[in-house]
């Protein structure tokens, strides 16, 4: 909690910064046994893709016009408003379709045809979240602050969350684990959330993964 000086040195290159970022961020991928589920060359990608997009959305995710307190741990924590969280987060939302083996191409093709249902009241409220991108980035354009798309992010990944917590996209059969029906207006509705996390992350300069 001291403040950093260029004049005197006293301040963490940013080299040195991102090589720590890789070192914390492979550490806790090991901790969470990803290094089992991963091949070598994805738990590179993804050790890399996390420390950076962690720098970079610790510092965007600060109105640039207001101090705030240096941290590696906040920085690279998986909870809360981090990069850690929201890679995560799309992760997860990417696997609902794959696990429900259905393909990138079936998901266009369902989105010319299939009219999304929004009975219940937390499909609602995703898809209005959702529906905000364009006013989010308009604002952003409007006084180049990027911690309110990063808010925006984080708010709409907490509101799928409810959302998914509440409404079943697939139903599997309880014996055999098959899959019994897929709720193609749900499943539409994650492919829109994933979407938008990922417009918002190639704004914030994040490279998005598959697998975490």
């Amino acid at each position: 909690r001291k403040k950093f000086k260029t004049r005197s040195g006293d301040t963490v290159r940013l080299v040195d910064l991102l090589d720590e970022g890789i070192s914390r961020a492979e550490q806790k991928l090991v901790e969470k046994g990803r290094d089992k589920e991963l091949t070598k060359e994805e738990l590179e990608a993804v050790k890399r893709a996390v420390a950076y997009g962690c720098i970079k959305y610790a510092d965007l995710s600060h109105n640039r016009n207001h101090d705030y307190v240096f941290s590696f741990d906040k920085m690279l924590d998986d909870r809360g408003n981090t990069a850690a969280y929201l890679l995560y987060a799309l992760t997860r939302i990417r696997s609902i379709a794959r696990n429900s083996n259905i393909s990138q191409e079936d998901l266009k093709q369902a989105a010319r045809t299939t009219r999304i249902d929004l009975g219940h009241p937390k499909e609602w409220k995703l898809a209005k979240c959702i529906l905000r991108l364009p006013e989010v980035i308009l604002r952003c354009l409007d006084d180049l602050l990027l911690h309110t798309l990063c808010e925006y992010l984080y708010e709409l990944s907490n509101t799928f969350t409810e959302f998914y917590d509440s409404c079943y996209c697939i139903e599997k059969d309880k014996a055999t684990g098959a899959i019994v029906k897929v709720n193609m207006s749900r499943l539409l509705l994650c492919e829109a959330t994933a979407n938008v996390i990922a417009t918002g992350f190639h704004v914030l300069g994040i490279n998005p993964l598959e697998k975490m």
